[in-house]
Parts: structure tokens; sequence; C-alpha cells
């Protein structure tokens, strides 16, 4: 097998990814509008395929493709895993909704491409496909966020956008900065030549890529633009903004972090533990005061990026940091879209208060909310509570106690608003009038209303929303199931980088 053929071998779940949305939109202009769905279906089965492809070729020894600029390694074949099974989820998530929508293709093309860049953030090992895959990930993004054409939706993707070319530019002034200061674009070459190239030059490089870096994770300082588009968008693009970017997005600072970064004298462990600190913290104290379910969801996963950056803070000064990292991701993941789900299930409903009586109408999405939600915080037996353990002790281990000891104030900080959207739940009075959604949600944008079920109450079944309901319900079982298999997962996660 030629170098060639190896690198096209190495990128067969992105291929797969790049030749669903090529085949999805030229199927779109010729499909007629009822019969648009089979673009959701191929999006379902090519995510699919891709994680099946990525799972087979995870258990190879590391390598790279294209001379080295895409690795191919633990980091990017969980990432290609976790990214593929949310975008798949979020298909899911969108089948019912966007139904007759007359632009149901586009929306099918333009996730499977917003993931495919994703997935490039996650293996890139050269600056330049680093800007490239930026660009992949955000563009379609901006249209995904704008995609209802409304004025929520509009000032939405409005918003996204100036934050992202704003933050994006900084992102690429700090590339051309490290490659002169580095001679160089491929990580590799820059662990060598950084650590002798002026220190306020690499310095300076490191803080501005950080600010595209972290626009993509949502975290502080590039997070202003989360809850505005979360509200704003549909609500399987709002599951999908708090999800598939940052999964990318971590995957390469940690790449970043163990790699360039490892020698430099930047002060990259103590800068991204500040930011760190900054995003638990300020995430938490802005959900507090939130009663719209989505803006609260938004500002946890800001605070969730704060959890996420520790494993990134101590990256090549633990061996638990990689693992640890990936182990949350995956947890996170599906706690976040089950969460998720179940607002799309119940899109009549905007606010906390209207959820009064969920579990007496609907007790699998109830059961299902809470323990999306508990999750989050790291409730045991969740996923996310062992994805806390690890990140925790990763943490410790690296010197940042002071670190872990503010992670754990501010996780349990955050129970209390999560409480507050359980406890209406699980209450007997029905929900009050001022609960309900505008009429025009959930990505429809045909005119129908949020909860077209609305005859037997905002929490009555449709068959619109009935996938939403099915993801919620298995996205908090696997949950459950994932928390105690952590020990073999985690055997699996660990392994060294390629290059």
């Amino acid at each position: 097998m030629t170098r060639m053929e190896q690198s096209l071998v190495e990128l067969i779940p992105e291929a797969l990814l790049a030749a669903g949305a090529v085949a999805g939109l030229l199927l779109g202009a010729w499909l007629p509008r009822r019969r648009q769905w089979l673009v959701g279906v191929l999006a379902c089965a090519v995510c699919g395929a891709g994680a099946v492809a990525a799972a087979v070729l995870a258990t190879g020894p590391p390598a790279t493709a294209f001379t080295g600029s895409f690795a191919a390694d633990p980091v990017t074949g969980t990432a290609r895993i976790v990214i593929l099974g949310s975008t798949l989820l979020v298909s899911l998530l969108g089948l019912g909704p966007l139904h007759g929508h007359p632009r149901q293709s586009e929306f099918f093309v333009l996730l499977q491409l917003a993931a495919l860049g994703a997935l490039m953030l996650a293996g890139a090992q050269d600056l330049l496909l680093l800007a490239a895959a930026y660009l992949l990930a955000s563009v379609p993004s901006y249209v995904l966020a704008g995609f209802r054409k409304d004025a929520p939706g509009t000032e939405a993707a409005l918003k996204y956008y100036v934050v992202g070319a704003l933050l994006g530019v900084l992102m690429l002034a700090g590339i051309t900065v490290l490659y002169a200061a580095g001679r160089g674009s491929a990580y590799p070459l820059l662990r060598t030549e950084l650590p002798e190239a002026s220190a306020g030059l690499t310095a300076a490089g490191t803080v501005l890529l950080l600010a595209g870096m972290l626009f993509k994770a949502a975290g502080v300082p590039g997070h202003y633009w989360l809850p505005d588009a979360v509200q704003g968008s549909a609500a399987p693009v709002a599951a999908f903004l708090t999800t598939v970017p940052k999964i990318g997005a971590l995957a390469a600072l940690y790449r970043l972090a163990a790699v360039p970064f490892s020698g430099t004298a930047a002060g990259w462990p103590e800068l991204v533990a500040v930011l760190s600190a900054a995003s638990m913290t300020l995430g938490n104290l802005a959900a507090f005061f939130q009663r719209d379910v989505r803006r609260l969801l938004a500002y946890s996963a800001i605070s969730q990026v704060g959890y996420l950056l520790m494993p990134v803070a101590v990256a090549g000064r633990d061996s638990l940091a990689q693992p640890a990292l990936l182990f949350y991701l995956a947890a996170y993941a599906l706690t976040n879209l089950g969460a998720f789900a179940v607002v799309c299930a119940l899109p009549g409903i905007r606010t906390l208060d209207g959820y009064r009586g969920l579990a007496r109408h609907r007790p699998a999405l109830a059961v299902s909310l809470t323990v999306c939600l508990l999750g989050l915080v790291g409730t045991p037996p969740t996923a996310v509570f062992l994805g806390k353990l690890e990140v925790f002790g990763a943490a410790l281990d690296g010197g940042l106690g002071w670190l872990m000891v503010l992670a754990a104030v501010n996780t349990l900080a955050s129970l209390f608003y999560y409480l507050r959207w359980i406890a209406p739940a699980f209450a007997i009075a029905p929900p009050s009038g001022n609960g309900h959604g505008n009429g025009n949600d959930a990505g429809a944008g045909n005119g129908a209303p949020d909860g077209a079920g609305d005859r037997g109450g905002p929490f009555a079944p449709d068959e619109r929303t009935a996938p939403a309901a099915a993801v919620a319900v298995a996205a908090a079982a696997l949950s459950l199931l994932l928390g105690p298999a952590a020990g073999p997962v985690l055997a699996v996660l660990d392994g060294p980088l390629a290059g």
C-alpha cells in the first residue's frame, strides 16, 4: 500500500462524512419535498458508518496522514466516535420537526459539514490544517444558528458570526506568529523549535491561538455568543452547538498542549488553569438566575468547559490527563444531548415553570431529564461522575490542587440550578401559562406551532417529537451504563499520540 493510499485509509470516517454531505446536497436538489426526509436518513447512516469505521481504525497503532499533518491516534479515534455519535443523535432530533420543511436537506448537509470540521480539528497536527478546520467547523454552524430565518434566529446567527469572525482573525494572527517563531507549522517541528524561540513571541502566539479555540469550545473569554445562539436557534441546532464543536476544540487544545507547547516557557498550564477556573465559575454564577431552559443549558455548557480544561492544563505532566479528558467528553456529550432531547421533545415549553407536572404526564421524559441533569452535576453512577473523578485526579496529580478544590465547590453549587429544573417536573400542579413557547420553534420553521399536540396539553405526545423522546431515554440509559463501564473504557483511551 502506497503512502497516499494509507493516508486515505486513515481518513475513511472524514471521507464518509464529506461524501454524505455532497450526496445529500445532490439528492436535495432532485428529490421532491415530500421525500427529502431521505437526506436525513442518509445523514444518520453516514454518521453510523463513520463511527464504526472510526472504531475499527482505533484498534490500530497511532499513525499520521498526508506527511504528518493529520494524526490518527487515541485522541482522534475517541473524538471521531463521540462526534459522529453526537451528530447521529442530533440528526435524529431534527428528523421530526424538519419533516416537510422546504430546506430540510440543507439542514442535514450543513450538520455534516460542521461535524466534519470538528473531526478535522480533533486530528489536526499542523497549524494550517487547524485554521482550515476552524473555518469548516464555523461557517456551516453560522448558517445553522439562523436556520429558522426569524428574528431570534437571525440575532443568534449574527452574534455567533461576529464573535467568531473576531476571534477567528485573532487565531489566524496567532498562527502567523507561531509560524514565524517556530519556522514552520507542523506540530513535531514546533515542539523542537518553540523552546528555542523568543518567549514573548511564543506567548503572544499562544494567547491569540487560544482565543479562537476557546470560541469553538465556548469557554471564557470566548463564551459570550453561546447563550444567545442557543436561545435563538432551533432546539436541535442548540444541542449541536453546545456539544460537537466543543469536542473538536478540546481535542485540538489537548494536542496543542501535549505536542508543540509541551516544552515552552509560555506559561500554558497556568493560563489554561485560570481560564478553566473562570469558565466553570462564571458559567455557574450566570446559570443561577436563568428561567429559560435553553439559556440554563447554555451556561451549563460554559461551566462544563471549565472542568474539561482541567486535563488540558496538565497535558504532558500527568498520565491521567488524556483518558480523563476523552472519557469526560464522551460522558458530557451523552448527558448534554439527553437533556436537549427532552427540550426537543417538549418544544412548546421554554421556562422552568413550564415543566411543572411533567412526571405525571410523561414519566419517561421526567426520569430521563433527572438522570441527565444530575449527570451533569456528576452524581453517581452516571458517566460524568466517573469523568469528574478522573479529571479531579489528573489536576491533583498535575500540581493543580487549588483548581480541583474550586471545581469541587462549583460542582456542589451547580446542583442548585439543576434542582430548580427537576423540582417543577415532579410537582403536581399543572404548568403555568407563561412557561409555553412563542409558537414557532424546534427547527420546524413551517408555521406549525411548537406544541403541535397541544390538544392534550403541552406534554401531549406528538409524532414529530417521538424521535426526540426516544433519544432522551436512550441517552439517559447510556449515561447510566457508561459509568460502571469506566474501568475498561479508560484503559482503551490511554495510548501515545501520533507523530
